[in-house]
């Protein structure tokens, strides 16, 4: 992991087109701002993590249904 150190309006640039700026540091929040293209997903990690599980049941249920229809 690659930590940095930024000051408000100071940015940091990934892959060439991404650019993650800290736009305001209050107590212990900081609240950053992204631009980055569309194509590009971006989701907070709690949500990512939901995302992922329920891809993971849905791939589960799906398979359970195609084992089901084969028997």
């Amino acid at each position: 992991m690659l930590t940095l150190s930024r000051r408000k309006n100071e940015a940091i640039v990934v892959d060439n087109n991404i650019e993650i700026t800290v736009l305001e540091i209050r107590g212990d929040q900081v609240k950053i701002g992204i631009s980055a293209p569309r194509d590009v997903a971006i989701y907070r990690k709690e949500v990512y993590k939901q995302i992922e599980e329920e891809n993971r049941k849905s791939v589960d249920k799906d398979t359970m249904n195609k084992l089901n229809e084969l028997i």
